[in-house]
């Protein structure tokens, strides 16, 4: 029994030296810890966790509005001469003649998004160009024959609309492109190759990339330039932000490079929906030349060069490669060669000014060019008018 006791005692006095230890060590551990995370040393917090992601949630706010765009034009052929060829006819006669179609259906697929309870969607332009027959459908299979009221090509921007028969209707959240930021998450939405509802994420890459650099010589747009993913059949859909806000508009890629695709800022459209809902023409002031920028340093080293076809005057401005036949700078007696140092006193440094400041002049407007010719500096009036695409 007394043998019994003592083993009971010792291991009570086991128990609680085992305790103490664990206890003494535990508290040297937060201590140890807390001290490394006070020091700096070690210093994670935890995250939380969530079911869902932001580009989930912007996706879910917005998505719902985008819609697939098919479209059909009748395109007419022309026959072949070779059908007419005597020696043919003379042997096959008219047969294969009159089984060629004259007409045949040609189909587009396209992306778009509605901004408003009656029915008006945002589109490309190029997406619906020529059709005579437009379907949209939702992403909840709905769908309903679209109209296109108005189309801009030179920023390739257009308006099409449904009849919705009193149908609620999926409604975008549209956001401001001037807020936007390089390194802003960039969530691109739409169909592309027929791949209905697909999302793409990246980020927005540079602001204000011109059309011109960009090799689109027929538009006129400052675009977002992004990583994400955009493919054909994704133009004309939205760009998101992380809010679900619809910060541009889905438009070219660049078929020579990967991860490079550009989107018309959301804030430009706001400018034209007016517009292009009427049904009327945007107005795009022009004179009328293609031209690049030039420096005294690249115009001594042409100068220099004994095989070069003219000489360029050696000051900083911009260099008129080709005067377009037709056009106010023809009328105004512009030609290749000159150098544009002023435009109504104000010194033109790049081609990209020069164009935004035709841009926000008027139709009709009369700018005063000056220019340095021959080494001799002259006063040019030209008169702005509408810039068609296909000059």
């Amino acid at each position: 029994m007394r043998i019994s006791k003592s083993i009971g005692q010792f291991a009570s006095h086991l128990t609680a030296i085992i305790v103490g230890v664990a206890l003494t060590f535990s508290g040297m551990s937060h201590l140890s810890a807390q001290t490394l995370v006070n020091d700096g040393i070690v210093a994670q917090i935890p995250t939380t966790i969530t079911e869902d992601s932001f580009v989930a949630r912007a996706v879910e706010k917005t998505g719902n509005s985008v819609v697939r765009i098919d479209t059909e034009k009748t395109v007419t052929r022309s026959f072949d001469p070779f059908f007419d060829d005597p020696f043919f006819r003379q042997f096959f006669g008219d047969q294969f003649r009159n089984t060629v179609p004259r007409e045949r259906v040609v189909t587009g697929l396209g992306s778009g998004f509605i901004i408003d309870n009656n029915g008006v969607i945002l589109t490309n332009a190029h997406v619906v160009s020529g059709a005579d027959r437009v379907t949209v459908t939702l992403k909840d299979g709905r769908s309903f024959q679209g109209e296109v009221k108005g189309a801009d090509e030179v920023t390739d921007l257009a308006v099409v609309k449904i009849n919705s028969q009193g149908q609620s209707l999926p409604v975008a959240s549209l956001g401001n492109s001037d807020q936007v930021k390089v390194g802003d998450w960039a969530i691109a939405v739409g169909n592309p190759v027929g791949l209905d509802n697909t999302v793409t994420l990246g980020i927005i890459s540079t602001l204000n990339r011109p059309s011109s650099e960009v090799g689109i010589l027929d538009k006129r747009i400052d675009f977002l330039q992004t990583d994400a993913a955009i493919n054909p059949g994704n133009s004309g859909g939205p760009l998101l932000n992380a809010q679900g806000e619809v910060i541009g508009i889905n438009t070219a890629i660049r078929a020579d490079a990967m991860g490079i695709g550009f989107a018309i800022p959301i804030n430009k459209a706001k400018q034209l929906q007016g517009t292009l809902v009427a049904g009327k023409e945007v107005p795009h002031p022009y004179v009328g030349i293609q031209m690049v920028n030039i420096t005294p340093e690249l115009a001594r080293k042409n100068n220099q060069d004994p095989n070069t076809t003219f000489l360029i005057p050696e000051v900083e401005g911009v260099l008129v490669m080709r005067v377009l036949p037709n056009t106010p700078a023809e009328a105004g007696g512009m030609r290749r060669g000159d150098v544009i140092i002023k435009v109504d006193n104000q010194a033109i440094k790049d081609a990209n000014q020069l164009q935004k400041l035709v841009e926000n002049t008027s139709i009709n407007q009369s700018l005063r060019f000056t220019v340095i010719r021959n080494q001799q500096q002259l006063q040019l009036s030209l008169k702005t008018a509408q810039m068609r695409t296909q000059q």
